[in-house]
Formats: C-alpha cells, sequence, structure tokens
C-alpha cells in the first residue's frame, strides 16, 4: 500500500472518529438517570424513558467499540501492519477496508 492510500485511510479514520465523537456529545442526554418520580411522570411513560435509556448506554458501548477499533488500525498503520490479514498475512483488499478501515482479517479468513 503506497503513502497516498495510507494518508487517504488516515483521513477516512479521523472522520469517522470525528462523527464518533459528534454521536456521543449527542447522545448524553439519552444516558441521564431516569428521575422516579410519578408524580411528573407516569409509569408507562417512565418506563419508556428507562427503555430509551438502556438504548442509549448500548449504542455508546457501541461507539466506544469502534472507536478503539479504529485506534487500533491507526497503530497497525504506525507498525507498518495496515492492511494486512492478522491470520493469514495476505493483504486486505482495499474494497473492504474502505468499509471498514478497522479490519484485520481478509474476506477468506473473516468467513472462516
Amino acid at each position: 500500500m503506497n503513502d497516498e492510500t495510507l494518508r487517504d485511510f488516515r483521513t477516512l479514520i479521523g472522520a469517522r472518529l470525528s462523527d464518533l465523537d459528534d454521536e456521543d456529545a449527542l447522545g448524553q442526554a439519552g444516558k441521564a438517570t431516569v428521575e422516579l418520580d410519578q408524580q411528573s411522570v407516569g409509569r408507562l411513560s417512565r418506563m419508556d424513558a428507562l427503555q430509551n435509556q438502556a438504548i442509549a448506554q448500548a449504542t455508546g458501548a457501541r461507539r466506544t467499540a469502534e472507536r478503539q477499533r479504529l485506534v487500533a488500525a491507526l497503530k497497525r498503520m504506525d507498525d507498518g501492519e495496515f492492511g494486512y490479514c492478522e491470520e493469514c498475512g495476505d493483504e486486505i483488499a482495499e474494497a473492504r477496508l474502505r468499509l471498514d478501515p478497522a479490519a484485520t482479517r481478509c474476506v477468506d479468513c473473516a468467513r472462516g
């Protein structure tokens, strides 16, 4: 993989990390503690709020995992290992990396 392509992937990963940060900022309100006061919120509304809170927390966990995968991809770039399958050592197709720059396995190894 040439230097220009690696720069493109760094830019792509940087943009995705920025998007994750933006999504985190938007999702903070959904993670807030749900009030127990049933005078101001009915039982069903409170249950709905609890469910929304759980969804917001799960989505936050997904973003955290995605961020960790992208940071690991940047480290692989620094180490000269980006774009190579961690199982067989073959190059990962560029099209696959464009879809998921954090991919660590080629299509054949990912299929099992």
